[in-house]
């Protein structure tokens, strides 16, 4: 009998032996993903930054109804792969990063902020993550005066988006529009953001904060590239019955295809890996 019992004791000791092993070791998984932190790169912004998949159009497939329109936004999270997150230290020494696209259509800095989407990103940003911000193409808009706003609304807006996100303890980048499929002179594409372009470069600088000028960068690669070819590689100029969002065609040379939304997501990743080094923190 007493063997017996030494032999249910010794059998119990094992199992809780064993359990507390197994405890210790799930302890030291769950604590090993908790020590895993994220970077969140909130992207924030129009139609060209915009993502386009996912519950941009609510109930409806990318496929049918957009595809293939792509915002450079939409093709920014590929860069962010591990085996790149070296080349982004010091500034980023998270084990990831993600992009978080809040750039939508038709929006301008005024009713980016006025319809509630700046506040939807500034309620979830945590210390350290970045916010990068490219308006301009709905903000000079005066045809549409429900997007428009003048160049001082424009610069205020800017400043409002810039000091809420170093009140998180975030960090922002300016981005200077992109720039549309013209006007080409010469062979050469031009700039037709006017002052729209200029502006978010002045706030940068007032403000000490890194920017990305986008326009001249693009406008740049573009007439290197031609424009014969980026019009029908780039930009969203699409024959008759080939997609089925646009069975009739498309002339757009305000948006990107796939290929011209990718050419521009890797001018900005270029750009962001240099110019989050001179962030003031």
């Amino acid at each position: 009998m007493k063997k017996r019992t030494f032999k249910i004791a010794s059998f119990l000791f094992s199992i809780l032996l064993l359990s507390a092993c197994q405890s210790q070791s799930n302890g030291q998984k769950t604590t090993a993903k908790q020590n895993k932190k994220v970077t969140h790169i909130y992207l924030i912004g129009d139609s060209t930054m915009a993502d386009y998949t996912g519950d941009y159009d609510p109930g409806k497939e990318y496929m049918k109804v957009r595809y293939p329109i792509t915002g450079w936004g939409q093709v920014f999270q590929p860069f962010f792969v591990k085996d790149s997150l070296a080349s982004l230290k010091p500034e980023i020494t998270t084990d990831s990063v993600a992009v978080i696209d809040r750039a939508h259509g038709g929006r301008s800095t005024r009713t980016f902020f006025q319809e509630g989407r700046w506040r939807s990103v500034y309620d979830l940003l945590q210390p350290n993550d970045y916010v990068i911000m490219q308006f301009g193409h709905n903000d000079g808009s005066e045809k549409h005066p429900e997007r428009y706003i003048n160049i001082q609304g424009y610069k205020e807006f800017l400043r409002l988006f810039v000091s809420q996100t170093r009140q998180k303890g975030s960090n922002p980048v300016i981005v200077t529009p992109v720039a549309r499929n013209y006007p080409w002179k010469d062979g050469k594409l031009e700039n037709v953001h006017g002052e729209y372009a200029q502006a978010p470069i002045d706030i940068a600088k007032e403000m000490n904060v890194p920017y990305i000028d986008l326009n001249k960068l693009s406008m740049a690669y573009f007439t290197q590239k031609g424009q014969d070819f980026t019009t029908n590689h780039y930009f969203m100029n699409l024959p008759e019955n080939v997609y089925e969002a646009y069975p009739k065609g498309q002339k757009d040379n305000t948006h990107f295809q796939p290929e011209g939304a990718k050419a521009v997501a890797a001018m900005v990743y270029k750009e962001f890996k240099n110019v989050i080094k001179t962030q003031k923190k």
